[in-house]
């Protein structure tokens, strides 16, 4: 897995590691294929119809083109997929993503005060959905496109009710405090 393993504490455990769903590349990958046909169309179209002497540059300006469409339609959000990681371990919840610029967020089992899952029709077909995370002091948290939601709803409440139980028991208050 790398990258999670890189974020985590030497004692900590990684319980579950994920990419967004699949379906965010759906519209990318239709797009690359409508581009290289509408490319292949116009190329072959200039090929034939335009003077020799122009012929290049028109061939050119129709790859730069698809290659500029494929850059920023296609390749710019597969990478976004790909650097997008939700992580849990068993003392918090990672959200990292970006290429360029890395953003991230870390929400402590211990502040997590309620979690809740939403997901239509389209998306319980496809597995997926929006885990919203609500913490102690601040708006719940949506992420949207979480492969098996309703297993990392399930996975995440048992994982606060056993931090929460353990903390009671060692004399802690729900926010990690003593009482």
């Amino acid at each position: 897995m790398g990258y999670p393993e890189d974020v985590l504490a030497p004692d900590e455990q990684l319980i579950l590691h994920r990419h967004p769903h699949w379906k965010m590349l759906f519209w990318p990958i239709v797009t690359l294929i409508a581009a290289t046909a509408l490319a292949g169309f116009a190329g072959g179209l200039a090929y034939r119809n335009t003077p020799e002497s122009a012929r290049t540059v028109v061939l050119v300006v129709v790859f730069a083109i698809w290659l500029g469409i494929v850059l920023w339609r296609c390749v710019a959000p597969i990478l976004s997929w790909k650097t997008t990681h939700f992580i849990v371990t068993e003392r918090r919840v990672l959200v990292r993503q970006g290429v360029l610029t890395h953003t991230g967020i870390d929400i402590p089992m211990s502040r997590i005060s309620s979690v809740q899952f939403r997901h239509g029709l389209f998306d319980r077909m496809l597995g997926t959905g929006t885990l919203v995370i609500g913490s102690s002091s601040e708006e719940p948290l949506e992420y949207d496109d979480i492969p098996g939601v309703q297993d990392v709803h399930s996975l995440l409440y048992h994982q606060v009710f056993e931090v929460n139980r353990s903390s009671n028991q060692h004399g802690l208050g729900p926010a990690g405090g003593y009482r």
